[in-house]
């Protein structure tokens, strides 16, 4: 018995030693798969994004604004003789030649006046020429000695005052031709007519306005423009360069209407930073009309190497923009950006990028400064639509 004691008592401390030995392995064990758990929770994962390389090619920028199309000639159409309207004699809308009949006014009082100023002016003329045939004869008797000079002279003098009192006569009958001509009130130049804003039967006089023409073969592009556009055009018209110009209406895609700047204001308006410019186009089509909303293009000088990016790239800190960069260790790199115009779809990068880098087109509200990236590359587009969904795709995968 004393033997099995004994033997009991020394084995004791070594499964002692055994199970603490086992405890401390195991405690070292879950501290290890904790530790792991933690640093896999406090990495953050990569977010899915698409991205497109900065391109650079050369350009010719442009500046866009909007406008209203002008007519390069409108009319109102008043009678120059008062009257009653007797006839409208043309279709509201319609185009019409220059010389087409518009209103007739009642003519009969102004052809009464004709002619008796027409009679007035022939019996004026009578009288002068009787002055002249006594004038003749007493020069003749004058020479004879069968008169006197003062006899001689009041005859001349009364013939020179029957010829300017004939003269008055005949700029009276011509007067009252005109007016008689005025009570057909015809257009005055080439173009569309509005509608008749005085109808048959009313009485009319020099303020009214009857109707009103607007030209319809060439149309104007009227806009302010920016004061870089103003130095820049300034700049190509002193060097003798034409500054193209496009227009768009809202119903068409792009600037299918090419025309020439024609005019620019002489000073800017201190109050927007404006001014005022003009362009002239063809509208053989008459797809122009007075008054429509216009999308200006104005050309810029001739093509440079620029950079070039999607404008979905861009976001917007308080006043200034901002793109993500794709880093070498595939962070987010946030770089602000000076921007100018769009060009083909594209937006021109004046400052903050280089030609090679990869910035961030989709996704991009996920995205912050120093944010770990899983980007798709995807072509550098006009149309940043087609990136942007596959962005949202990748992001909702």
């Amino acid at each position: 018995m004393k033997a099995v004691e004994q033997l009991k008592t020394s084995a004791r401390p070594i499964v002692l030693a055994l199970a603490a030995a086992g405890m401390a392995a195991l405690v070292a064990g879950c501290s290890d798969a904790t530790g792991k758990a933690a640093d896999a929770a406090a990495a953050p994962a990569a977010a899915p994004v698409s991205a497109a390389v900065v391109v650079e090619k050369p350009v010719a920028e442009t500046q866009e604004f909007s406008g209203r199309l002008e007519a390069v000639e409108h009319v109102d159409i008043r009678p120059r003789v008062s009257g009653y309207i007797t006839s409208v004699s043309f279709t509201p809308g319609a185009e019409v030649k220059k010389g087409d009949l518009l209103f007739v006014i009642d003519p009969r009082p102004y052809q009464a006046e004709s002619e008796r100023a027409e009679a007035a002016a022939r019996s004026a003329r009578a009288k002068s020429e009787l002055a002249r045939l006594e004038l003749a004869r007493a020069e003749r008797l004058l020479g004879d000695k069968a008169i006197a000079q003062r006899e001689y002279d009041e005859r001349a003098a009364a013939q020179k005052e029957l010829d300017a009192t004939a003269r008055a006569a005949e700029a009276q009958a011509e007067a009252a031709r005109l007016n008689l001509a005025y009570t057909r009130v015809t257009a005055p130049i080439n173009g569309r007519v509005s509608k008749a804003e005085i109808t048959v039967g009313n009485l009319v006089d020099a303020s009214s306005v009857l109707t009103s023409i607007v030209s319809l073969d060439r149309i104007y592009a009227s806009f302010d423009g920016d004061e870089a556009t103003y130095l820049g055009v300034t700049k190509q018209s002193r060097g003798g360069q034409p500054v193209p110009v496009r227009v768009g209406l809202a119903n068409e895609d792009g600037f299918p209407h090419e025309g020439k700047l024609e005019f620019v204001d002489n000073q800017l308006d201190t109050a927007t930073g404006s001014v005022r410019m003009r362009a002239l186009f063809a509208n053989a089509d008459r797809s122009m009309a007075p008054g429509l909303f216009a999308r200006v293009q104005v050309g810029g000088a001739a093509p440079h190497q620029a950079i070039l990016i999607n404008d979905r790239a861009v976001g917007t800190d308080q006043d200034r923009k901002f793109v993500f960069v794709v880093g070498a260790d595939g962070k987010a790199e946030y770089r602000a950006v000076s921007l100018g115009p769009t060009v083909d779809g594209l937006r021109v990068v004046r400052g903050g990028l280089k030609a090679g880098e990869k910035i961030v087109v989709g996704g991009l509200q996920r995205v912050h400064p120093g944010a770990p990236l899983a980007p798709q590359i995807v072509p550098m587009q006009g149309d940043a639509s087609v990136a942007a969904a596959k962005g949202d795709r990748l992001a909702a995968n």
